[in-house]
């Protein structure tokens, strides 16, 4: 795991860590620890003290994009390639934000699609794809995560048709459904999925391990769940029941 990950992690749990004992549980400098730390301070996530750092995330909260993209990329970049493997030339796609469906945008470059993201990090990439329509939503963009959403988002999305929606999510379950942490992003998921004739959610199996404060929908919404083989049998059994094709890459 990324060392920068793995210290995310240890704050989520303890709120504050140790640079002597950061360096000892990775086997790395205490300079080493400090540039991480100072990484991390810089995009936000803690507060540095002497001889160590605080966290600054409330536990209800998701980790920040540039942290989230560095995990389980190489599961993120098979799910974006099988998620692109899906969609046909010509169809209308909507694409989520996310770092997961960012890898999907960027498998999907080279095609003959219409597409509207519905993040700046995807509108980039596509953005000098010679064969792509790129059509953009109006609407508010989120700090950091830079998402469109709010009501002319929403408002966008719903006046449009889509062959496919390609949804991400901060958690998944049979119990609770797809569940995201940002309120308006909740708002901009549900306008996707009702404007979407396919419903395909692109997720690492770390999503089956939690479950956000804003619910999107119930199973029964979703036509097809893109993931790797980290996902635990009972979800996936659950998917199948609730008739949503699962693929494992």
């Amino acid at each position: 795991m990324d060392r920068l990950v793995a210290i995310m992690n240890t704050l989520r749990a303890h709120d504050s860590v140790s640079v002597a004992e950061l360096a000892q549980e990775h086997g790395v400098s205490e300079m080493t620890i400090r540039r991480d730390l100072e990484e991390l301070a810089r995009r936000g996530i803690v507060r540095r003290v002497r001889g160590g750092a605080l966290s600054l995330l409330l536990r209800g909260e998701e980790s920040p994009f540039g942290v989230r993209e560095r995990e389980a990329v190489e599961a993120k970049q098979r799910i974006g390639a099988e998620v692109a493997s899906l969609i046909a030339d010509g169809e209308a796609v909507l694409l989520d934000g996310g770092t997961t469906v960012l890898e999907a945008a960027r498998a999907l470059a080279g095609r003959k699609l219409t597409v509207l993201p519905l993040a700046l990090q995807a509108a980039s990439v596509l953005a000098a794809a010679p064969r792509v329509r790129l059509v953009l939503p109006g609407g508010e963009v989120r700090q950091g995560e830079l998402n469109f959403m709010g009501p002319l988002a929403e408002n966008s999305i719903r006046a449009l048709r889509f062959d496919t929606a390609v949804i991400g999510c901060c958690g998944l379950s049979a119990r609770h459904g797809l569940t995201a942490h940002d309120l308006p992003e909740v708002a901009v998921k549900q306008a996707a999925i009702a404007s979407a004739r396919r419903v395909i959610v692109a997720c690492d199996s770390g999503k089956f391990t939690r479950t956000a404060f804003g619910a999107v929908c119930e199973l029964a919404a979703i036509d097809m769940v893109v993931t790797d083989d980290g996902i635990p049998k009972e979800e996936h059994d659950a998917l199948n029941a609730a008739g949503v094709t699962v693929r494992i890459v």
